[in-house]
Parts: C-alpha cells; sequence; structure tokens
C-alpha cells in the first residue's frame, strides 16, 4: 500500500538515495554515464537539496510503500510566473514501482496540495527522449514548447516544457 508523506530537511539523505537509484534506470538510454553523474552531483547533492528546500522553498512529498521509501516529488509556486502557476521540479520512482500506481499516487496528493494554495496548472519540464512524457500525457499535461538549457560542462538539458491546467 502507498502512503505519500511531505518530506522535511531530514529527509534529503532519502531524497538523494531514491535519485541516485532511480536515475541510471530512467536516462541511461538517453544521457551519458558522465552526465548523469554531473547532474545527480549538481542537483542531489545534500546542499543542493537543502538548498531547494530553504532558500527556493521547493517543497517534496515522498512515497512510501509498506514503510519504505521508494518515490518522491517536488513542487513550488514558478518563480516570476503568473499567479497559480506552480512548478514540477522533480518525479522520480524507483523502477521496481513504475507501473504499480505510485507515480500516480504521489500527482494526485500534490495536486491535492496544490489546488488547496490556489493553483491555476502546473507545468514540468521532461526530457524529449523520455517515455515519461507518455505518464505526463495520461494525467493531462500538454506539451507548450521545446526548450534546451545549458547546465555547464558542455552539457544542455533538451526538454518539453508541459503543462496541465489544475
Amino acid at each position: 500500500m502507498y502512503e505519500v508523506r511531505e518530506a522535511s530537511v531530514s529527509d534529503a539523505g532519502i531524497i538523494r538515495q531514491l535519485a541516485y537509484d532511480t536515475w541510471p534506470s530512467a536516462y541511461g538510454n538517453i544521457l551519458s554515464d558522465e552526465q548523469i553523474s554531473y547532474m545527480l552531483k549538481l542537483f542531489y547533492s545534500e546542499p543542493s537539496l537543502l538548498h531547494q528546500m530553504q532558500a527556493q522553498l521547493h517543497r517534496f512529498l515522498i512515497l512510501y510503500r509498506d514503510g519504505q521509501p521508494v518515490g518522491f516529488a517536488s513542487f513550488s509556486p514558478k518563480a516570476g510566473g503568473p499567479h497559480g502557476l506552480f512548478r514540477l521540479h522533480k518525479l522520480y520512482v524507483l523502477p521496481s514501482e513504475q507501473g504499480k500506481g505510485g507515480g500516480k499516487k504521489l500527482m494526485d496528493g500534490l495536486f491535492q496540495i496544490i489546488k488547496a494554495s490556489s493553483a491555476t496548472a502546473i507545468e514540468c519540464n521532461v526530457n524529449r527522449f523520455n517515455p515519461a512524457k507518455l505518464f505526463y500525457e495520461r494525467l493531462g499535461f500538454r506539451v507548450e514548447r521545446e526548450e534546451d538549457i545549458d547546465i555547464g560542462n558542455g552539457y544542455w538539458m533538451n526538454d518539453y516544457v508541459m503543462r496541465k491546467d489544475v
């Protein structure tokens, strides 16, 4: 049985480990091992996660199955965006849990929170070659545009920006 709980700064290590356990599967056929390693260090070091939580005010949810952490998501109001627009920054579920409803459970919990905060829409970036795009489309997201983001060290994120009205 799945349960979704809001994370605190003390959960940064859990989130970091989940990222390291999901990224090779999520991006192994899309990105080089070197880029995956670079991005994990950039976005998922404990100092980076604490900065996201404390300075950027990203809220994290952790998905548990039978008391064990199996996925996470993060979100916030979109900085500089119109009132009511939220941003899904991260959503990852362990490969062994994919296709079992955990990702939808995480998103249902997230939708409940943002609707209570007067959300009108949520957007996210999805790598243009990531099959997760289909998951987001099933949830009602649509492609708004393409975006290429220079993340340093010669690496780029080649994404779709997807949006869903809530």
